[in-house]
């Protein structure tokens, strides 16, 4: 099932409340290149009624079926990266360019 971290499920609802969007669900979305790696996209949005829909850490998320079966592994997690910097993160094992977290995932 995919997932949302405590860290990023509190990062999606800053950002909902300084965008006027809270309240609204926030679209998952994946498509797999050639060479196996992932793009993401995510964006708050209203629910379609063919999406698949759950709650995650509090966030209502939804996802087109044809997206769902690409993210079901998958973690999104709000991490610092090696420069500094803090942004959103996919770890899914289905990506080529998956690797496992150094640290468990809280």
């Amino acid at each position: 099932m995919f997932k949302i971290t405590p860290r990023a499920a509190e990062q999606i609802q800053q950002a909902a409340k300084q965008g006027g969007t809270e309240g609204m669900a926030l679209r998952f979305a994946a498509q797999q290149k050639e060479d196996g790696s992932f793009d993401y996209l995510m964006g708050f949005d209203d629910a379609k009624d063919d999406d698949i829909q759950f709650d995650c850490e509090g966030v209502s998320v939804i996802m087109e079926p044809e997206h769902f079966s690409l993210l079901d592994e998958a973690t999104m997690d709000f991490a610092e990266l090696d420069d500094g910097e803090n942004q959103f993160i996919f770890l899914n094992p289905k990506d080529s360019n998956y690797s496992p977290a150094k640290e468990p995932i809280q």
